[in-house]
C-alpha cells in the first residue's frame, strides 16, 4: 500500500506573485513522488514550478490584492474542476490566512486542520505574536509599536540603533512599494521616514530590538501538529547561510539536534490549540543564550523539504496523511542533511554533506525546473546589474512581472514513486 492515500488529490495553493518560491516545488515534488495527484494555483506563468512533471495542471491564481471572498470563488472553480475532495495546502501567509477564515465555506471540498479560524492571521501578525509571547512566556525581542513619527524616531532611540524595523501584517505591502517587510534601521531619522509610509504598507510599523546575527545563531523549527495536537514531522534546523547575508531566507540549511528548541515549539503550539504545518524562526542571544521566536509563519516554510526523515515523511506529507486518516510513521532525523538554494549558494553544492542534501530547483527525477530557474535566474541578475550600473539599457526586469491569467494547463499524470524519489546529490 502506498504511503499516502493517492485517491485524495492536493492544491497548493499560493497568492504571492514570486517566480522563485522554491518552497511551492518543494511541495509539488513531495506529494507527486508519492503518486498524489497535484493541482497548482499560484502566478507559476514564469516560474520554474510548471516545468515539473509533477504538476497535474496548473489553475489561475487569485488576483493581487484578492479579498477572501476572491480567493473562495477561485478555490471552488478549482474544486468543480476536480470533483472530489482535495487536501489543500496553503504556501504563503496571505493564502493560509484566507485558508483559516474560509474553513467552513471550503468545507466539504478541501480537507483543512481544525483549528480556531482566525490563528494563522494571529500568528502572522508581528504585532499579535509579541502578545503571543509575552502570555506564554517565550523569550521575543523587546517590541514597541509607535504612533506617531516622532514617536518612531524616540522608539528607535530608546531600544538603541539600530533596530529592526518590521511591517506588522507584511502579507498587505503593495507590490512595486519598495517596502520591505523586515529592514535594518540605523538611524532616528530612517525610523521617522519609515513610519511616514504606514498607510501606504496596509498595517503598523513595529520596531524590535536587534539581535546580531553570528555563527550558530539562526535557528528554524519545522513541524506539523497532528489532530491531537502532537507535533510530527519536522525538527530543528540551523540557518549556515542567509540570502541577503545576516538577514533574510534560507540559502543553506542543516538539520541539527536542539531539544529545547523542540520543547518551545511544543509549548508554544499546544498553548494555542495550533493545527496544521508550521514554521518557527529563531535568533539565539549571544549574550544571555535565550531563543527569541522571530516569526510564526502558518503553513510550510521554503526550505521544508530539509526534514524528510528516514521513513520519507515531512510536514507535507504528515499534513496529508493525517487529513485523510493514515497514520503518520514514526521516522528517524537525517542529522546532517543539508538544504542548499542553488541560485542564492551556488557553491555550497560542492561541500560535504554527511547527511545528505536537498536542491531547491535540480532534482534528477525532475530536472525541469533546474534548467528553467537558471534561464530565468541570469535574466533576473543581468536585468538588476544594469539597474546598478544605469545603463540606459531596456527597463531591468527585477521580479518578473506577473503574465495575465492563464488558461489552465493539463500535465500527464502523476508517476509512481520511484528508487529515485530524493533530490539529493
Amino acid at each position: 500500500m502506498p504511503l499516502l492515500d493517492t485517491r485524495v488529490p492536493a492544491v497548493i495553493l499560493r497568492v504571492d506573485h514570486n517566480p522563485f518560491h522554491h518552497g511551492t516545488l518543494g511541495a509539488v515534488r513531495s506529494l507527486g513522488r508519492a503518486g498524489v495527484e497535484v493541482h497548482v494555483v499560484a502566478d507559476e506563468s514564469r516560474s520554474p514550478v510548471r516545468s515539473s512533471r509533477y504538476v497535474r495542471r496548473l489553475h489561475p491564481p487569485p488576483l493581487p490584492g484578492a479579498s477572501s471572498d476572491d480567493v473562495l470563488a477561485v478555490l471552488r472553480r478549482v474544486a468543480d474542476r476536480i470533483a472530489r475532495p482535495a487536501v489543500l495546502v496553503p504556501m504563503d501567509d496571505a493564502s493560509a490566512i484566507a485558508a483559516g477564515r474560509l474553513r467552513n465555506a471550503l468545507a466539504p471540498s478541501y480537507l483543512l486542520p481544525e483549528m480556531p479560524g482566525t490563528l494563522p492571521e494571529r500568528v502572522a501578525d508581528k504585532a499579535e505574536l509579541a502578545a503571543v509571547c509575552a502570555s506564554a512566556d517565550l523569550p521575543h525581542p523587546t517590541t514597541l509599536i509607535p504612533d506617531s513619527p516622532q514617536r518612531a524616531a524616540d522608539d528607535a532611540t530608546r531600544l538603541g540603533l539600530p533596530v529592526v524595523a518590521k511591517w506588522s501584517r507584511s502579507w498587505l505591502l503593495p507590490a512595486g512599494s519598495g517596502l520591505r517587510s523586515t529592514l535594518l534601521v540605523r538611524s532616528a531619522q530612517q525610523a521617522r521616514e519609515l513610519y511616514l509610509r504606514t498607510g501606504e504598507a496596509g498595517s503598523p510599523l513595529l520596531l524590535q530590538a536587534y539581535l546580531p546575527p553570528g555563527p550558530n545563531r539562526d535557528w528554524f523549527f519545522h513541524g506539523y501538529a497532528d489532530r491531537s495536537g502532537a507535533v510530527r514531522a519536522g525538527g530543528p534546523g540551523v540557518k549556515r547561510l542567509a540570502w541577503p547575508r545576516g538577514a533574510g531566507l534560507t540559502a543553506v540549511g542543516s538539520w541539527a539536534p536542539n531539544p529545547h528548541l523542540r520543547a518551545l515549539a511544543e509549548r508554544l503550539t499546544g498553548e494555542l490549540g495550533y493545527r496544521g504545518v508550521f514554521d518557527l524562526d529563531f535568533r539565539r542571544c549571544g549574550t544571555t543564550g535565550r531563543y527569541h521566536l522571530l516569526d510564526f509563519n502558518p503553513r510550510p516554510g521554503a526550505q521544508f523539504r530539509l526534514f524528510e526523515d528516514r521513513a520519507g515523511l515531512d510536514v507535507v506529507r504528515a499534513l496529508h496523511l493525517d487529513l485523510t486518516g493514515r497514520p503518520l510513521p514514526d521516522g528517524d532525523p537525517v542529522i546532517g542533511r543539508a538544504f542548499v538554494v542553488e541560485n542564492y549558494a551556488p557553491l555550497a553544492v560542492l561541500r560535504a554533506a554527511p547527511g545528505g542534501r536537498e536542491l531547491a530547483w535540480y532534482a534528477p527525477d525532475d530536472r525541469g525546473p533546474g534548467r528553467a530557474m537558471w534561464s530565468l535566474w541570469a535574466r533576473h541578475v543581468s536585468g538588476r546589474l544594469r539597474e546598478r550600473l544605469g545603463s540606459g539599457a531596456a527597463a531591468p526586469e527585477q521580479t518578473p512581472a506577473p503574465a495575465p491569467a492563464l488558461p489552465e494547463v493539463p500535465r500527464a499524470a502523476s508517476p509512481s514513486l520511484t528508487d529515485n524519489e530524493k533530490a539529493s546529490s
